[in-house]
């Protein structure tokens, strides 16, 4: 995806999400739910107001971070080999930020779900596409897996993503079995998604360690 294209579908959800949030701003309570236990019981509130706009403000702050983010990396012209995957991956963050938003205006107007089945599959389609971005990767300072083993040498750093990104796809696909396990398969789904991101760094330091050592 180009970068034009990106921020057009970026511009468009932000506006989407602003747009449907004062549609049903009058429907709402007056305090609103905004946080949920593991046992999906609500266990954080806020003022109406904040409850539309705060999310829609983050999304929007966090798309011009990522945006930011290529032009300041000191390997910039590494991210210009997969920047198509990572405009993509952007534009993929904030339609789950919006999702996650959307789910809680629709829990706040009364529709009955559980908050932690219902945000398993956004959760398995973002892990699914950042393996795809994983696996086209290459060494920067601001996306990947970014261990002081990776950003010292271009080898152990695309071997590791390579492990990386097969972890996080099948971390990805599997997650999205996990809503048909009920609350065990939110805690499942936490579960890969831990290992996925955990066994590349260990990986890292082991591919470090066997590196021909320098004179």
């Amino acid at each position: 995806m180009s970068t034009k294209l990106s921020i057009f579908c970026i511009t468009v959800l932000i506006v989407l999400g602003v747009v449907i949030s004062a549609a049903v701003y009058p429907q709402l309570p007056e305090q609103v739910a905004s946080h949920w236990d593991a046992n999906d019981q609500v266990n954080g509130t806020m003022s109406r107001f904040w409850g539309v706009a705060l999310m829609p403000l983050v999304t929007l702050g966090m798309a011009l971070l990522f945006l930011v983010i290529p032009a300041i990396d000191p390997l910039k012209e590494n991210i210009v080999k997969f920047r198509g995957a990572f405009n993509t991956f952007i534009v993929l963050i904030v339609a789950f930020m919006l999702y996650i938003h959307a789910l809680t205006l629709a829990y706040n107007l009364g529709y009955t779900f559980r908050m932690s089945l219902a945000i398993i599959p956004g959760l398995g389609l973002i892990f699914v596409f950042a393996g795809v971005m994983m696996g086209q990767a290459r060494r920067n300072y601001f996306i990947g897996i970014r261990t002081p083993w990776t950003l010292a040498d271009d080898t152990v750093w695309d071997e590791t993503h390579r492990l990386g990104s097969r972890l996080f796809i099948a971390a990805g696909i599997t997650s999205l079995l996990c809503v048909f396990l009920g609350q065990n398969g939110f805690w499942l789904m936490m579960a890969l998604i831990f290992a996925a991101a955990l066994i590349p760094v260990i990986y890292s330091y082991i591919l470090f360690t066997r590196l021909p050592k320098k004179p």
